[in-house]
């Protein structure tokens, strides 16, 4: 490729992504020119818009065309793939912060968002026993299953609900994919979402999260774990903790 012919392409492409700073390369028709401008930015504009519905309908019209205007004209995506432009637009309303931008919009983003990851993902669970002793074995959480919290109501935030002001407690969720493909969220206490967080690491047994977590709260050890095995039993049952981490030993050996 000409050192000539790169610099049109660049010359168009940075026309195409903001008209209003960038005059287009010489020579093209104005017709063509505003054919290809609202091609590609409708195109963008309707692969967020079934993205992040809530924000669209939530901003309004005006308020999200300007939204994606931005994002197509300022941010630099780190990969091409049409299935992760949604990424990188949560990264894009992430960085602006708060400039101009309702301060619960980087959060309302990353929950739309993490159903489509959690849809798409194609991560694969380490080696574990289905069966394995969820008190003395170390459970193994499904990378399809994620504790989330976030300071701001996203699960209810929409066009008759934009707070001004994050509550005091914080939203907790679990979302979760199931063996039905299914992507679901669900509320989940304090101390359910801190379990979960601790399975993340997978270093500890289960009697040893449900310890940790009766220290937290001063209750007595033996009576916590008593009453959080049937939780461990419950998480197990929907899919969310697959079994037990099975040692290097006996991968190996396997």
């Amino acid at each position: 490729m000409s050192e000539r012919l790169r610099e049109q392409q660049y010359t168009l492409a940075r026309h195409l992504r903001d008209p209003v700073a960038h005059a287009p390369p010489p020579g093209l028709e104005p017709r063509r020119l505003r054919v290809y401008r609202e091609l590609f930015f409708n195109n963008i504009r309707g692969l967020l818009g079934n993205g992040f519905p809530v924000i669209a309908q939530t901003l309004g019209e005006a308020r999200w065309t300007e939204l994606v205007h931005g994002f197509y004209a300022e941010h630099r995506a780190q990969t091409p793939l049409f299935a992760r432009i949604a990424a990188e637009f949560v990264a894009y309303v992430e960085a602006r912060g708060g400039d101009g931008l309702p301060p619960w919009l980087p959060e309302l983003a990353h929950y739309e968002w993490v159903e489509q990851a959690l849809y798409v993902s194609d991560a694969q669970p380490p080696a574990h026993d289905p069966q394995g002793d969820l008190l003395n074995g170390i459970p193994v959480l499904s990378p399809l299953a994620l504790p989330l919290a976030y300071r701001w109501p996203v699960a209810e935030i929409g066009p008759d609900r934009m707070p001004d002001t994050a509550p005091a407690e914080p939203t907790l969720l679990l979302v979760h994919r199931g063996i039905d493909h299914q992507v679901r969220f669900a509320r989940i206490a304090p101390l359910v979402y801190r379990l979960l967080v601790g399975m993340q690491s997978a270093s500890q047994t289960g009697r040893q999260h449900l310890a940790a977590l009766a220290a937290e709260t001063g209750d007595e050890p033996a009576q916590f774990i008593q009453f959080g095995l049937p939780l461990l039993q419950q998480l197990h049952a929907q899919g969310v903790v697959l079994g037990t981490h099975i040692p290097t030993e006996q991968n190996h050996a396997v």
